[in-house]
């Protein structure tokens, strides 16, 4: 999904129009390549027979290489017509020549087709079509649940209808909203009631974490509650229960691209240091521009115990780095060229003084070797790190939980705007 909004940015910046399509039956394409056998259908005039088996030609539904198999069909089909599968994501087609670029993003059986030549696009759905049972559903509206609003300013992707089947099925339409999605003296342990019914607990937060393709404000909060989905007790169900009053007061809730001319990649991490009152381990948050827009964030608990708050933010420094490489990548191959240094925004200076300094001292020689590849990022200048104040810190959001008026700040400067607000 972070694919699907990173060319959503650069659609919008470009002025590039989004059409949408839909394979029938698109399993039922796809061309095995080993031998794979099944038991005759029941009804079958031969079926009482024991030694007597059906030989798939091509895959069917339930099949385990259905997959597989379909993705390898269309792929030969796009490469046959001159696409070159992008190196960041295997689901990314792109085709530049000098009719213009042309980008197909494959998910299962939804295509999005972008490009700056709409003679090229609708030669392009007319070949697939024939090769195909497909339908143009037009410009892209409802992918995958998430609702999108065009018009010449930019996009606007939330997931309104979601919210609402999902307050359904939990039985809180009627819920009390509160203002943040968690307690600010939130202090979760592993002590209390167990819940009866952990599928329920399972599914709710299944659903949740789904929710937050377009919600960065519920990130942190359904990283707490995922955290114990195979023994939960009653106090993480009221978690999730405040996640979903919370959500009750926020339905319209979105993120907003919009165009600004530009392609520069900027992230923001931030760490928790010892914030998970259980083992003591770091929260790692970090979120990623593309041409001012949202396209990428992450909460998540750190592997090790970490001994000091710089050795934290170093370690979200690292991940962070991977998330602006491959950023960078993925830009590359959809023709996007920016030669200038990305942007760390760091809110610990001396997480920014190891990342910058190449000697080893004593006390950094104890962290993996993996974590000074962000080291190596800076002194090549494809990484500049920047200093911000810690209520400035946009990654804030993903490491900690807030007091409301905070919350809602950094909300508005991620470009997570309620369409629902009053003006």
């Amino acid at each position: 999904m972070n694919t699907v909004r990173v060319l959503l940015s650069v659609a919008v910046n470009k002025g590039w129009p989004m059409y949408q399509m839909d394979v029938k039956n698109a399993f039922l394409h796809g061309e095995l390549e080993e031998d794979v056998y099944m038991r005759l259908p029941p009804g079958h005039s031969q079926s009482h027979k024991q030694d007597v088996v059906c030989k798939l030609h091509k895959s069917i539904y339930g099949l385990k290489q259905s997959p597989r198999a379909w993705y390898a069909k269309l792929s030969l089909v796009l490469i046959s017509v001159g696409f070159g599968r992008s190196n960041a994501d295997s689901s990314l087609f792109v085709r530049s020549g000098t009719a213009g670029t042309l980008v197909v993003l494959v998910y299962v059986d939804d295509l999005i087709i972008t490009g700056d030549n709409p003679e090229e696009i609708k030669e392009l759905k007319h070949s697939l079509q024939q090769r195909f049972a497909i339908k143009d559903l037009g410009v892209l509206r409802y992918f995958l649940g998430i609702e999108m609003a065009t018009s010449h300013k930019g996009f606007f992707l939330n997931q309104r209808k979601y919210v609402l089947d999902l307050l359904k099925e939990a039985n809180m339409s009627d819920a009390k909203p509160v203002p943040t999605p968690l307690d600010i003296k939130l202090k979760v342990s592993l002590e209390g009631q167990s819940l009866p019914n952990i599928s329920y607990y399972q599914r709710l937060v299944g659903k949740l974490i789904y929710l937050t393709i377009t919600r960065p404000d519920i990130t942190y909060a359904v990283s707490i509650v995922s955290q114990f989905m195979h023994s939960p007790t009653m106090e993480h169900f009221n978690l999730v229960k405040r996640i979903l009053r919370y959500l009750k007061g926020s339905v319209g809730r979105g993120i907003i691209m919009k165009k600004n001319a530009s392609t520069q990649i900027t992230g923001y991490c931030d760490a928790d240091w010892a914030g998970n009152s259980i083992d003591r381990k770091s929260t790692t948050g970090f979120c990623m521009f593309v041409g001012g827009n949202l396209v990428s964030w992450k909460s998540k608990k750190q592997t090790v115990v970490a001994r000091s708050s710089a050795e934290a933010e170093y370690r979200a420094m690292a991940s962070t780095a991977c998330e602006l490489i491959w950023l960078k990548g993925l830009l590359c191959d959809l023709g996007v060229f920016n030669h200038q240094s990305m942007s760390l925004f760091c809110d610990n200076q001396a997480a920014m003084h190891i990342a910058s300094n190449p000697v080893f001292h004593e006390r950094t020689k104890h962290i993996e070797v993996d974590c000074h590849y962000v080291r190596t990022q800076v002194q090549s200048q494809v990484i500049q790190t920047h200093f911000v104040r810690s209520s400035d810190q946009l990654a804030d959001l993903f490491t900690k939980s807030l007091a409301s008026h905070q919350f809602q700040l950094l909300l508005g400067k991620l470009g997570s705007i309620n369409l629902l607000d009053p003006a």
